[in-house]
């Protein structure tokens, strides 16, 4: 009976468009009907179908929540499917529709976090589901991995192309793709303070990729740049020490080198549009 009402609860679970408390009702539903089939964590003793109608639900309670932008219940629904993730494909009734692309969405979520040595310990851990080659042409798996190599080289043009709403695999990774953005402008605008006096009004925001002028004003003023004439000044750096020299100046050089990148993109959109 319960396993019968649970297949139910699941249909329902599995419309994307469900507004969150409802969800939220239908899965603390299900959360008791795996009690009764004692089936909230995974044992020797649960029968494989009642684990994967349990699988199932946290993975679905994981999406709804981030659809609702709702981070904390994500991170716990995650953390109940990761039991289930370790346990052999032979301890299923049949294979998860959504265990790649809830993986992607965690890997995608310790980025906004910066939680990168978290990022690369779980990265080692997909090494069960397939060669290197075939984990990185996955289309949930391969996005985070894409965007983490690329803002780990600057290439933040690619970064923002991937992030743009048609190019994303679905519309959980754009949920988590607004939380990102934030995070690469402050990374972009530390890049471009280190490697230039000045910028251009017009390349600022071609650069941070701002919608409009009075966006990137809000943006100047929150990091303390003054703009005059039409052009943004960065604030004077503290006079350096002998030793520190050199490294600053290699920093200078690789900031230049990712605003440039950065830049040529933009305006290559600006021709296409």
């Amino acid at each position: 009976m319960a396993d019968r009402q649970l297949t139910t609860l699941l249909t329902q679970l599995r419309t994307p468009s469900l507004p969150f408390p409802q969800s939220t009702t239908l899965l603390s539903k299900a959360k008791l009907l795996l009690l009764q089939l004692s089936a909230l964590t995974p044992s020797p003793t649960v029968p494989p179908a009642n684990l994967t109608l349990a699988r199932e639900v946290y993975e679905l309670g994981a999406l709804h929540s981030l659809r609702a932008k709702n981070p904390d219940s994500f991170t716990r629904y995650v953390s109940q499917l990761q039991p289930f993730y370790e346990l052999p494909p032979s301890a299923f009734s049949s294979p998860s529709q959504n265990q790649n692309k809830v993986t992607a969405l965690w890997l995608l979520f310790l980025l906004t976090q910066g939680r990168y040595t978290e990022f690369h310990s779980d990265l080692e851990g997909l090494s069960t589901r397939g060669s290197v080659a075939e984990v990185e042409n996955d289309k949930f798996l391969g996005y985070p991995i894409k965007l983490e190599r690329w803002l780990m080289e600057g290439a933040y043009d690619r970064v923002w192309k991937a992030m743009k709403k048609g190019e994303v695999p679905s519309e959980e990774f754009g949920v988590l793709c607004e939380v990102l953005t934030p995070q690469i402008r402050r990374e972009i605008a530390s890049s471009s303070e280190r490697a230039y006096p000045s910028l251009p009004f017009l390349s600022a925001q071609s650069l941070l990729f701002l919608d409009s002028e009075g966006a990137v004003v809000d943006f100047a003023h929150s990091r303390g740049w003054v703009i005059k004439d039409r052009t943004i000044y960065f604030p004077t750096a503290a006079e350096l020490n002998a030793d520190e020299e050199g490294e600053q100046e290699q920093e200078k050089e690789v900031g230049q080198m990712v605003i440039e990148n950065t830049l040529g993109y933009a305006r290559q959109l600006e021709t296409i549009v």
